[in-house]
């Protein structure tokens, strides 16, 4: 699953952001994610972070930076086997923004489908692509 959205300002001060876990808060789009990073300020590949989280009760979620391309593109992945990344593109007067949610790797795509997690997630990923313009204009 793939959205994008025009975000007026530099890849590399969007990857900025992206790539400070203690900042996703600030544009999360899915209303799960809470303060209470553990981890590294930067991520760079192969690096892990922890983020406390609330989908109906309280929980701790670990990720692994398994793409990483400074300016460009950065994505992690939990135990689930998905991966969150997004890619980004200069355009003229700023970067589109593409985030995608890549369940094709994970482990458990009945749990996904049970939990509605597909569609809640396109919504949630262009409430965080409009929040991430948001942030920049």
């Amino acid at each position: 699953m793939s959205v994008s959205q025009f975000v007026p300002a530099s890849p590399q001060d969007i990857f900025d952001l992206l790539a400070s876990p203690e900042r996703h808060p600030e544009i999360d789009g899915s209303g799960t994610l809470r303060r209470g990073l553990k981890g590294p300020k930067r991520l760079s590949l192969g690096a892990t972070f922890g983020m406390s989280m609330v989908l109906h009760v309280p929980y701790r979620i670990t990720n692994t930076v398994v793409e990483f391309e400074e300016g460009k593109h950065i994505g992690w992945r939990h135990f689930g086997g998905h991966v969150w990344r997004y890619l980004l593109t200069p355009v003229e007067g700023g970067t589109l923004v593409t985030e995608q949610f890549d369940y094709s790797t994970n482990r458990a795509n009945w749990f996904l489908r049970a939990m509605k997690a597909i569609p809640n997630n396109e919504v949630a990923m262009r409430k965080t692509l409009l929040n991430l313009a948001k942030r920049f204009s």
